[in-house]
């Protein structure tokens, strides 16, 4: 904790906003909710400035106080308030932590508080993760007071940061329930996501059941009840009635990436769309750099200075920004900043699957190569994008080398002639054939530099079940030759001249996803596993190929 404190406190005297304040005003009180509930709040008050514009952040991670309550402070040595709230559960808070119930509920009983305060200003909400879902929640309905919130790597359509086509992102949600179970979990991890059924593995390995994970493995479907109707799907219709500017932050190996965009291009109304900052970095989940052998000579940390100009000008100046993306490309080592409506013109560019080759064109003579996948036996994940426990594996990292499984199968391309710059989502498509109901596939296209070392661009994962996108599951029959489309989150890579492009097949990535156990039906109840024969064919009757979204200017 100490070298976080350093980090950001170096962060913060960097800041072109004077310290202008040198008596800050600490209170803390139980504020109570509409159900009688108190929650500890604490106000960090700059003396002398009344009312003041203020920065409001609810958290339910108290090892981050310490962090958190320098962050306050360094605010109010400039000139803000500061109102830190922890939530139902947690921190010193009454009643008892349950993940998402509350936090609507309790975050507009504390802005609605705030509003009558005749201390506190104009309020602009901050905070990153699950204290961004606790902004994301209420930011539909917060009193007049609230005029902007910064809100960083999580997004409000929990079914993309939990699902991909059917199989469940296990090192998200199944390492964050047994570090939020409201009670000590001593159980080793990997076990823990390897358990079948994964339905008993509270009760199993836990010490008692989770009735919200049991929740979140069982309901695979898109437009299941679940995910389509009560809490999950008014969270997701949020963006669409907020009315104020949002600076959303997300870094491009986030596992929250891909619910990020899907909310951002959910905003609907002109008084939020027109006003908001989309930023997007070669980060992690917790915006750290997460790529290797690339120039990052243009990247700075600006988790602080960011958000402080963004208050500065919303709260203390009252004006209102334009609409912009700003991504990092990497491999540029560049920012490409735009407004929404210029948007780099893009064409897509194939390459296709040969005998272990990418090409400008399909062969004639059809092929195809064939392997063996046994669950038993996973490929573990390595160079990812959605992976929070093993947080060590994210990223964009060097790769092993070509077929360095039986089941993984390479194809590569000539060195490209001149670079490309990809702006949008990779997609490969497959022609595929298994001897078993159901089965997965995975899809990993890298970089490989001159000097032959090769770092991942992108990865993801299907089903036969979930094939092409289906909000819920479908069947397949056992020999049948099937198109499977294996779509990739938005990524800004430039490749070099010289570098040749890799991409491998395979039918397993875990822990980032849950193992298929290659029968039919939810992956969470199936207890036993088999192995399947797993074939991808190509030429000119089956064109598999990788389609990448170039930039054309």
């Amino acid at each position: 904790m100490q070298e976080y404190l350093n980090h950001f406190k170096t962060l913060f005297d960097q800041v072109p906003l004077p310290v202008t304040v040198t008596d800050v005003r600490r209170e803390e009180v139980m504020l109570p909710c509409v159900d009688g509930v108190h929650l500890r709040t604490q106000y960090f008050l700059p003396e002398g400035i009344c009312p003041a514009p203020t920065v409001v952040m609810r958290s339910c991670y108290p090892h981050q106080e310490p962090l958190l309550v320098m962050e306050a402070e360094e605010y109010a040595k400039r000139g803000f308030g500061f109102v830190l709230q922890w939530c139902r559960g947690t921190g010193g808070s009454e009643g008892e932590w349950e993940p998402n119930v509350h936090d609507r509920a309790d975050g507009l009983c504390l802005m609605n508080a705030l509003q009558q305060d005749e201390r506190i200003g104009s309020i602009g909400y901050l905070g990153d993760s699950y204290l961004a879902f606790t902004g994301w929640v209420m930011a539909d309905a917060v009193p007049e007071k609230v005029k902007t919130m910064i809100l960083g790597v999580y997004g409000c359509d929990r079914h993309t940061s939990a699902y991909k086509d059917g199989l469940f992102r296990q090192d998200i949600l199944t390492a964050w329930a047994m570090g939020n179970a409201g009670r000590k979990v001593d159980a080793d991890y990997m076990e823990s996501a390897a358990y079948r059924p994964q339905v008993e593995v509270d009760e199993a390995l836990w010490g008692g059941r989770l009735s919200w994970y049991r929740d979140w493995i069982t309901n695979t479907d898109l437009d299941s009840e679940y995910w389509s109707s009560g809490f999950w799907k008014e969270l997701r219709d949020i963006p669409g009635k907020i009315r104020i500017p949002l600076f959303i932050k997300e870094g491009w190996y986030d596992h929250h990436l891909g619910s990020a965009l899907n909310t951002y291009y959910h905003l609907l109304s002109k008084e939020s769309k027109t006003h908001t900052t989309v930023q997007i970095g070669p980060w992690n989940h917790g915006y750290r750099p997460a790529v290797t052998h690339q120039d990052l000579s243009n990247l700075k940390d600006d988790s602080v200075e960011t958000p402080m100009l963004w208050f500065d000008r919303i709260l203390r100046k009252g004006e209102l920004p334009e609409a912009a993306v700003r991504q990092y490309v990497i491999g540029a080592d560049c920012w490409r900043e735009y407004k929404v409506e210029d948007a780099p013109a893009v064409e897509t560019v194939r390459f296709w699957l040969g005998d272990a080759s990418l090409a400008e064109a399909p062969m004639q003579a059809d092929g195809n190569v064939s392997y063996v996948y046994d669950p038993a036996d996973p490929v573990l994940s390595f160079g990812a994008e959605s992976l929070f426990s093993t947080m060590s594996k994210v990223g964009s990292l060097e790769q092993p080398e070509p077929d360095w499984r039986p089941d993984v199968k390479t194809f590569l391309s000539a060195p490209l002639a001149n670079p490309l710059e990809i702006h949008g989502s990779i997609n490969v498509k497959l022609f595929v054939q298994t001897d078993v109901e159901d089965t997965s596939f995975t899809a990993k296209l890298m970089e490989v530099f001159p000097d032959g070392k090769a770092v991942n661009i992108r990865g993801s994962i299907t089903t036969l079940a979930y094939r092409n996108g289906r909000p819920k599951r479908g069947t397949y029959t056992p020999g049948e030759i099937v198109e499977i489309n294996i779509q990739m989150w938005d990524v800004a890579w430039k490749t070099q001249a010289g570098s040749r492009l890799r991409l491998d097949v395979s039918s397993s990535d875990f822990p980032q996803y849950a193992v298929h156990p290659n029968y039919p039906g939810i992956w969470s109840m199936i207890k036993e596993t088999r192995t399947a024969n797993e074939t991808v064919w190509f030429g000119a009757e089956h064109p598999s190929c990788v389609e990448l979204p170039v930039i054309t200017e």
